[in-house]
């Protein structure tokens, strides 16, 4: 990565993602450049995929769910079958907002947004119980977010 950019790309890549509602001028003008430079810029760093997609990043307590609840699964082979058909059930919950592929203890890690235990109840029963080759499952509730942040070290 380092070869494809330089420390102005690097400072572009912070602001945004900072703040992804930057105009070119506003972003131009916090790492030095014009507004046209600016823009080439960020449109070369799309095209090398370095800056992959602009989001907003809702709130879940005043959406009503503030709770998170971290799933460990662990399946009960590791057949590429098996892998893929779990994959293909757990990315049609609208609940999960992460779920990777681990070495370790368990299998996969989920990330689930929920109300509360009640609404994780009602997907555990409904989603994750179904969920094909499941052989162990540990939830733990997140009690408060010390840390977050969806931004890269650049």
């Amino acid at each position: 990565m380092d070869e494809m950019i330089d420390a102005t790309d690097r400072a572009l890549l912070r602001a945004l993602q900072g703040q992804g509602r930057l105009s070119n001028a506003e972003l131009g003008a916090r790492v030095n450049l014009s507004p046209s430079a600016c823009h080439r810029r960020v449109q070369r760093l799309e095209r090398a995929g370095l800056i992959r997609e602009y989001v907003a990043l809702a709130d879940g307590r005043k959406l009503g769910r503030p709770t998170l609840v971290f799933v460990e699964i662990t399946l009960s082979a590791q057949a590429d079958e098996v892998l893929d058909a779990f994959e293909r059930e757990v990315a049609l919950i609208p609940d999960v907002l992460e779920c990777h592929l681990m070495a370790g203890q368990a299998d996969y890690l989920l990330k689930v947004v929920v109300r509360d235990a009640d609404d994780f109840a009602r997907i555990h029963r409904r989603f994750l119980a179904r969920l094909p080759g499941v052989a162990q499952m540990h939830s733990s509730f997140a009690l408060r977010t010390v840390s977050h942040t969806t931004a890269i070290p650049i």
